[in-house]
Protein backbone atom coordinates (compact mmCIF):
# COMPACT_ATOMS: atom_id res chain seq x y z
CA UNK A 1 0.00 0.00 0.00
CA UNK A 2 1.15 3.73 -0.64
CA UNK A 3 2.30 5.61 2.29
CA UNK A 4 0.76 8.53 0.65
CA UNK A 5 -2.28 8.83 2.18
CA UNK A 6 -3.56 12.43 1.39
CA UNK A 7 -2.77 14.67 -0.68
CA UNK A 8 -4.06 18.04 -2.08
CA UNK A 9 -3.41 19.94 -5.34
CA UNK A 10 -4.49 23.64 -5.87
CA UNK A 11 -7.48 23.25 -3.36
CA UNK A 12 -9.48 26.63 -3.13
CA UNK A 13 -12.85 26.77 -1.35
CA UNK A 14 -15.20 30.47 -1.83
CA UNK A 15 -18.22 31.86 0.69
CA UNK A 16 -19.33 34.56 -1.26
CA UNK A 17 -16.45 36.70 -2.44
CA UNK A 18 -14.49 35.54 0.25
CA UNK A 19 -11.45 32.72 -0.22
CA UNK A 20 -11.59 30.27 2.90
CA UNK A 21 -9.12 28.24 1.14
CA UNK A 22 -6.80 29.52 -1.87
CA UNK A 23 -4.40 27.05 -3.62
CA UNK A 24 -3.15 24.66 -0.98
CA UNK A 25 -1.22 21.94 -1.67
CA UNK A 26 -0.64 19.64 1.20
CA UNK A 27 0.87 15.95 1.17
CA UNK A 28 0.09 13.68 4.25
CA UNK A 29 1.73 9.79 4.98
CA UNK A 30 0.05 7.33 6.60
CA UNK A 31 1.42 6.54 10.73
CA UNK A 32 1.38 10.55 12.08
CA UNK A 33 -0.27 12.57 13.97
CA UNK A 34 -0.90 16.00 12.78
CA UNK A 35 -1.38 19.24 14.22
CA UNK A 36 -3.57 21.69 11.71
CA UNK A 37 -2.86 25.08 13.82
CA UNK A 38 -3.88 28.66 13.00
CA UNK A 39 -6.13 31.81 14.13
CA UNK A 40 -9.83 32.08 14.23
CA UNK A 41 -10.96 32.38 10.79
CA UNK A 42 -7.64 30.76 8.91
CA UNK A 43 -9.95 28.14 6.90
CA UNK A 44 -9.08 24.97 9.35
CA UNK A 45 -12.79 24.11 9.58
CA UNK A 46 -13.53 24.53 6.35
CA UNK A 47 -10.10 21.88 5.26
CA UNK A 48 -11.77 19.37 7.72
CA UNK A 49 -15.15 19.54 6.24
CA UNK A 50 -14.09 19.08 2.48
CA UNK A 51 -12.36 16.57 3.74
CA UNK A 52 -14.73 14.91 5.47
CA UNK A 53 -17.04 15.42 1.70
CA UNK A 54 -19.24 18.06 3.41
CA UNK A 55 -18.24 21.22 1.56
CA UNK A 56 -17.12 20.85 -1.82
CA UNK A 57 -13.83 22.71 -3.25
CA UNK A 58 -14.77 25.37 -5.80
CA UNK A 59 -11.23 24.60 -7.05
CA UNK A 60 -7.95 22.20 -7.25
CA UNK A 61 -8.45 18.51 -6.08
CA UNK A 62 -8.58 16.04 -3.25
CA UNK A 63 -7.27 12.39 -3.11
CA UNK A 64 -7.58 9.54 -0.35
CA UNK A 65 -5.67 6.85 -1.05
CA UNK A 66 -4.92 8.13 -4.12
CA UNK A 67 -8.70 8.29 -5.13
CA UNK A 68 -11.32 11.79 -5.40
CA UNK A 69 -13.67 11.97 -2.59
CA UNK A 70 -16.48 8.84 -2.99
CA UNK A 71 -18.29 6.37 -0.96
CA UNK A 72 -15.11 4.42 -0.62
CA UNK A 73 -12.95 7.28 0.43
CA UNK A 74 -15.32 8.27 2.95
CA UNK A 75 -15.84 4.71 4.56
CA UNK A 76 -12.43 4.98 5.83
CA UNK A 77 -12.27 8.76 7.40
CA UNK A 78 -13.41 9.53 10.73
CA UNK A 79 -14.73 12.36 11.70
CA UNK A 80 -15.49 14.41 14.95
CA UNK A 81 -16.70 17.90 14.37
CA UNK A 82 -16.39 20.72 16.73
CA UNK A 83 -19.78 20.49 18.86
CA UNK A 84 -22.27 17.64 19.38
CA UNK A 85 -23.52 15.49 16.13
CA UNK A 86 -25.83 13.34 17.77
CA UNK A 87 -28.86 13.45 20.05
CA UNK A 88 -29.11 14.16 23.71
CA UNK A 89 -31.88 11.82 24.63
CA UNK A 90 -29.50 8.80 23.49
CA UNK A 91 -28.06 6.37 25.56
CA UNK A 92 -24.44 5.94 25.38
CA UNK A 93 -25.27 2.01 24.57
CA UNK A 94 -28.07 3.61 21.94
CA UNK A 95 -25.02 5.66 20.26
CA UNK A 96 -22.60 2.26 20.22
CA UNK A 97 -25.06 0.04 18.65
CA UNK A 98 -25.32 2.91 15.66
CA UNK A 99 -22.24 3.06 15.27
CA UNK A 100 -21.63 -0.20 14.85
CA UNK A 101 -24.95 -0.97 12.59
CA UNK A 102 -23.28 1.90 10.55
CA UNK A 103 -19.98 1.51 10.37
CA UNK A 104 -18.47 -1.78 9.35
CA UNK A 105 -15.20 -1.21 10.90
CA UNK A 106 -16.20 -0.35 14.57
CA UNK A 107 -14.91 -1.67 17.29
CA UNK A 108 -18.07 -2.09 19.54
CA UNK A 109 -15.87 -3.80 22.40
CA UNK A 110 -13.27 -1.12 21.99
CA UNK A 111 -15.75 1.50 22.68
CA UNK A 112 -17.07 -0.13 25.73
CA UNK A 113 -13.99 -0.69 27.24
CA UNK A 114 -12.76 3.09 26.78
CA UNK A 115 -16.02 4.22 28.32
CA UNK A 116 -15.58 2.16 31.33
CA UNK A 117 -12.13 3.37 32.02
CA UNK A 118 -13.72 6.71 31.44
CA UNK A 119 -16.20 5.84 34.34
CA UNK A 120 -19.61 6.39 32.02
CA UNK A 121 -21.78 4.42 31.84
CA UNK A 122 -23.24 3.00 28.66
CA UNK A 123 -27.34 3.24 30.40
CA UNK A 124 -26.68 7.12 30.51
CA UNK A 125 -28.35 9.36 28.68
CA UNK A 126 -26.18 12.31 27.24
CA UNK A 127 -28.00 15.01 28.83
CA UNK A 128 -27.76 13.83 31.70
CA UNK A 129 -23.73 14.24 31.28
CA UNK A 130 -21.73 16.97 31.27
CA UNK A 131 -20.11 18.98 28.14
CA UNK A 132 -16.83 17.29 28.98
CA UNK A 133 -18.12 13.71 29.37
CA UNK A 134 -20.61 14.37 25.98
CA UNK A 135 -17.12 15.41 24.22
CA UNK A 136 -15.56 12.11 25.59
CA UNK A 137 -18.42 9.75 24.54
CA UNK A 138 -17.99 11.18 20.79
CA UNK A 139 -14.24 10.65 20.77
CA UNK A 140 -14.64 7.61 21.89
CA UNK A 141 -17.02 6.70 19.24
CA UNK A 142 -15.13 8.11 16.79
CA UNK A 143 -11.35 6.49 17.91
CA UNK A 144 -13.96 3.05 18.03
CA UNK A 145 -13.22 2.93 14.19
CA UNK A 146 -10.22 1.38 12.30
CA UNK A 147 -10.55 4.34 9.66
CA UNK A 148 -7.43 5.19 8.37
CA UNK A 149 -7.62 8.83 8.29
CA UNK A 150 -9.08 10.55 11.36
CA UNK A 151 -10.23 14.42 11.34
CA UNK A 152 -10.70 15.77 14.70
CA UNK A 153 -11.91 19.39 15.10
CA UNK A 154 -11.01 21.08 18.23
CA UNK A 155 -11.33 17.74 20.40
CA UNK A 156 -9.92 18.92 23.85
CA UNK A 157 -11.86 22.35 23.45
CA UNK A 158 -14.30 21.90 26.13
CA UNK A 159 -12.60 19.32 28.91
CA UNK A 160 -10.71 19.69 31.77
CA UNK A 161 -7.27 19.18 32.32
CA UNK A 162 -6.99 15.54 33.55
CA UNK A 163 -9.36 14.63 30.87
CA UNK A 164 -7.04 15.96 28.00
CA UNK A 165 -4.94 13.75 29.42
CA UNK A 166 -7.24 10.98 28.79
CA UNK A 167 -8.52 12.16 25.24
CA UNK A 168 -4.56 12.57 23.93
CA UNK A 169 -3.64 8.98 24.99
CA UNK A 170 -6.75 7.41 23.44
CA UNK A 171 -5.76 9.14 20.24
CA UNK A 172 -2.19 8.11 20.52
CA UNK A 173 -3.71 4.07 21.68
CA UNK A 174 -6.41 4.17 18.90
CA UNK A 175 -5.07 4.43 15.72
CA UNK A 176 -2.12 2.71 13.38
CA UNK A 177 0.70 3.04 11.40
CA UNK A 178 -1.21 2.38 8.60
CA UNK A 179 -3.40 6.10 9.52
CA UNK A 180 -3.39 9.51 10.34
CA UNK A 181 -4.93 11.62 12.87
CA UNK A 182 -5.28 15.17 11.58
CA UNK A 183 -6.34 17.69 14.82
CA UNK A 184 -7.06 21.43 14.55
CA UNK A 185 -6.99 22.74 18.03
CA UNK A 186 -6.24 26.33 19.41
CA UNK A 187 -4.79 24.43 22.74
CA UNK A 188 -0.97 24.02 21.08
CA UNK A 189 0.57 23.30 23.97
CA UNK A 190 -1.57 20.60 25.20
CA UNK A 191 -1.43 18.36 22.17
CA UNK A 192 2.44 19.67 21.40
CA UNK A 193 3.83 16.51 23.03
CA UNK A 194 2.03 13.56 21.06
CA UNK A 195 2.30 15.56 17.67
CA UNK A 196 4.58 14.60 14.91
CA UNK A 197 3.91 17.45 12.32
CA UNK A 198 2.27 20.64 12.31
CA UNK A 199 0.15 22.68 9.63
CA UNK A 200 0.36 26.62 10.05
CA UNK A 201 -2.80 27.93 8.67
CA UNK A 202 -3.53 31.90 7.77
CA UNK A 203 -6.17 33.30 5.80
CA UNK A 204 -6.91 30.15 3.82
CA UNK A 205 -2.73 29.43 2.76
CA UNK A 206 -0.51 27.25 4.32
CA UNK A 207 2.57 29.25 5.46
CA UNK A 208 4.29 26.61 6.98
CA UNK A 209 4.69 22.68 6.88
CA UNK A 210 7.05 20.84 8.79
CA UNK A 211 7.75 18.23 11.53
CA UNK A 212 7.87 18.87 15.09
CA UNK A 213 11.47 17.51 15.78
CA UNK A 214 12.61 19.77 13.08
CA UNK A 215 10.74 23.33 14.41
CA UNK A 216 12.81 22.62 17.86
CA UNK A 217 16.18 21.36 16.15
CA UNK A 218 16.16 24.35 13.51
CA UNK A 219 14.25 27.04 15.76
CA UNK A 220 15.27 26.46 19.60
CA UNK A 221 11.88 26.21 20.67
CA UNK A 222 8.22 25.19 21.07
CA UNK A 223 5.91 24.84 18.27
CA UNK A 224 3.56 26.65 20.58
CA UNK A 225 6.21 29.21 21.54
CA UNK A 226 6.92 29.89 17.53
CA UNK A 227 3.25 30.21 16.58
CA UNK A 228 2.80 32.78 19.29
CA UNK A 229 5.96 34.68 17.04
CA UNK A 230 4.47 34.75 14.09
CA UNK A 231 0.88 35.08 14.29
CA UNK A 232 1.55 37.89 17.00
CA UNK A 233 3.99 39.80 14.57
CA UNK A 234 1.52 39.00 11.51
CA UNK A 235 -1.43 40.32 13.46
CA UNK A 236 0.39 43.08 14.51
CA UNK A 237 1.14 44.27 10.97
CA UNK A 238 -2.76 43.81 10.00
CA UNK A 239 -3.68 45.84 13.69
CA UNK A 240 -1.13 48.66 11.89
CA UNK A 241 -2.39 48.11 8.32
CA UNK A 242 -6.38 48.98 9.40
CA UNK A 243 -5.52 51.77 11.65
CA UNK A 244 -3.64 53.51 8.92
CA UNK A 245 -6.45 53.15 6.67
CA UNK A 246 -8.17 54.37 9.24
CA UNK A 247 -6.15 57.64 9.43
CA UNK A 248 -6.29 58.19 5.12
CA UNK A 249 -10.27 57.68 5.89
CA UNK A 250 -10.22 60.70 8.41
CA UNK A 251 -7.86 62.86 6.08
Amino acid sequence: MDNELLSLKGLSKRFGNKYALRDVDLTLERGRIVGLLGPNGSGKTTLIKLLNGLLHPDGGAIYINGMAPCPETKSVVAYLPDRMFVADWMKARDLIDMFADFYKDFNKEKACSMLESLGISERDRLKTMSKGTREKVQLVLVMSREAQLYLLDEPIGGVDPAARDFILRTILTNYSSMSTVLISTHLISDIEKVLDEVIFLKEGQIIRHESVDSIREKEGKSVDQLFREIFAVTDAREGLRAAAGEVRDVI
